[in-house]
């Protein structure tokens, strides 16, 4: 058994890695659609599947969100967007291995079928259950609410890319009967289907071996990481300790 750290930085980064090889996505990028909802874990994957297609110049991370969370010092209010979001790039969707830049899901909602896939990040992930929900700011649901209709209406798939430091207790429907009352001030709260992925699923998918959370915390930079056991063959063990060992460095995400 190998003990590796990760932050949430280089976890993002694996999460990229692993959806970029994911047998389905290889699959959709080839024919079909796929849509990569903006958000922090999921610009590090639209680098890597933009880098396997050939098609990474012109992709810049540090606006491809919608909602964040951010110290005091960047935002003015506590609905965790940015005073200026003209920057803002859109989704990224690409059709038949096409990036179509400018694009966002809205864009594209009314034409998604089965087979097709979508990528949506979210705000609180229940590890034990493999559910995950999203804080809601916009009115009408915003990107989520998009999602579901595509995934309930059309059966389009949907994955949840989202990292281990987001690992809440409690049960999600609780919190969103509570968050979600008549008379409560702040976010909604939105349990999301979909294929939840976090790191765990990432070292699984990309060496077979298991993986699993024994620790958490850090300062100086390593807030927030994750210390995960890793279990399997010797030469699996090696293979993901090559890998977590070559993004360990990644720095931390910036405007």
């Amino acid at each position: 058994m190998k003990q590796l750290v990760l932050t949430p930085a280089a976890g993002k980064r694996l999460i990229g890695k692993a959806l970029s090889v994911h047998p389905e996505i290889k699959q959709v990028l080839k024919k079909g659609t796929l849509v990569i909802v903006a958000g922090t874990t999921n610009a590090y994957i639209v680098e890597e599947v933009l880098k396997n297609i050939g098609g990474k110049v012109g992709f810049k991370r540090s606006r491809f969100f919608r909602g964040i969370t951010l110290p005091p010092t960047y935002v003015t209010s506590d609905t965790g967007r940015l005073p200026d979001e003209t920057k803002f790039p859109g989704d990224v969707v690409i059709q038949d291995g096409i990036w179509l830049k400018g694009k966002t899901i809205f864009d594209v909602l009314s034409g998604l079928k089965e087979g097709d896939i979508i990528l949506k990040g979210a705000n609180a992930l229940d590890l034990e259950r493999k559910r995950a929900a999203v804080l809601i700011g916009h009115p009408q649901g915003g990107t989520s609410v998009a999602a579901i209709q595509a995934m309930i209406g059309r059966r389009v798939r949907l994955i949840v890319p989202i990292g281990l430091e987001k690992r809440i207790s409690g049960d999600i429907d609780a919190l969103a009967a509570r968050l979600n009352a008549p008379g409560v001030k702040g976010h909604r709260f939105l349990p999301i289907p979909g294929e939840v992925f976090t790191e765990l699923d990432a070292i699984y998918l990309l060496t077979g071996t298991q993986a699993e959370l024994i620790a958490g915390g850090g300062v100086c930079g390593a807030e927030g990481s994750v210390w995960l056991a890793i279990n399997g063959t010797a030469e699996n063990e090696k293979a993901a300790e090559k890998i977590l060992r070559s993004i360990a460095n990644e720095p931390m995400f910036s405007l």
